[in-house]
């Protein structure tokens, strides 16, 4: 029996209208009536992803920036969080600079940049965030973040990388949420290690969880869950990895996990 399930909010929960559909919005509530933890497990920053949450009607703690934080929707009490090592993110702000890179950070859950442009407007829009513009970016640097961000064209940043993993060294975790989106937490900032955490938190063992996720920073997540489950639409890695793959966000793939592994499954 499968107590608590994680699943991702991008190309996942919601479908290209970025909507969750009725019937997957059933599917969340039955599993909740059957005493099954329901979270979320986003890179979204918490003020993105709690609205979302509060949507779907749950009540439950929630993984955000890529597992850097864990927070209760009902309190907001701040149950596991993770910064970027200081010297990490003062390394990071100088690579930028140099290279006239696009950087955000995230301080007390707002979005800053150093100047207005059209990736910053772009990641916004799609994320429906709002942003705060600092030109004096390294005071900002200098404090507590979950999260930053380089959004450039895919193929350059899976060129610089591994230039980026050597400079700021095993401190700290990088990976794409998107393709053109490198996002850098730290080492345990992950949603494996979140995962993790709301297990032990929930009393239950990581056999009776199902994380379901499509791209690759879902994938420590699906390797840590009992029942590692890719949508239809995910990235072809995270399918090769994947214990079972679902239909699309579109053709409520999260819905069609709940109904034939909690929904359907013998007690």
């Amino acid at each position: 029996m499968y107590k608590l399930i994680a699943i991702d909010i991008d190309d996942t929960l919601i479908n290209d209208d970025k909507e969750v559909t009725p019937a997957t919005q059933q599917a969340l509530e039955q599993a909740v009536s059957k005493g099954v933890v329901v979270t979320l497990a986003t890179g979204r920053a918490y003020a993105s992803a709690q609205a979302i949450a509060r949507q779907t009607g749950l009540n439950v703690p929630i993984i955000t920036y890529q597992g850097a934080l864990v927070k209760n929707l009902m309190d907001e009490k701040v149950l596991y969080e993770r910064y970027v090592p200081m010297e990490a993110a003062r390394q990071l702000f100088e690579y930028c600079i140099e290279r006239n890179l696009h950087l955000q950070t995230y301080i007390d859950d707002k979005l800053y940049a150093r100047e207005e442009n059209q990736k910053l407007i772009d990641y916004t829009t799609l994320n429906r965030t709002r942003y705060y513009v600092e030109p004096d970016f390294a005071k900002l640097v200098a404090q507590p973040t979950p999260k930053m961000l380089i959004i450039d064209e895919p193929d350059y940043l899976d060129q610089i990388a591994p230039e980026l993993r050597e400079l700021l060294g095993d401190g700290v975790h990088i990976t794409k949420s998107k393709p053109n989106f490198l996002e850098i937490m730290h080492a345990e900032g992950t949603k494996g290690h979140a995962l993790r955490f709301l297990a032990a938190h929930f009393g239950c063992d990581l056999s009776q969880t199902i994380a379901i996720g499509d791209s690759w920073n879902d994938h420590e997540m699906l390797e840590a869950a009992g029942l590692g489950v890719a949508m239809g639409n995910a990235i072809p890695a995270l399918k090769d990895i994947a214990d079972f793959v679902t239909l699309s966000n579109n053709e409520d793939g999260v819905k069609h996990v709940i109904d034939q592994f909690v929904l359907n499954a013998k007690n």
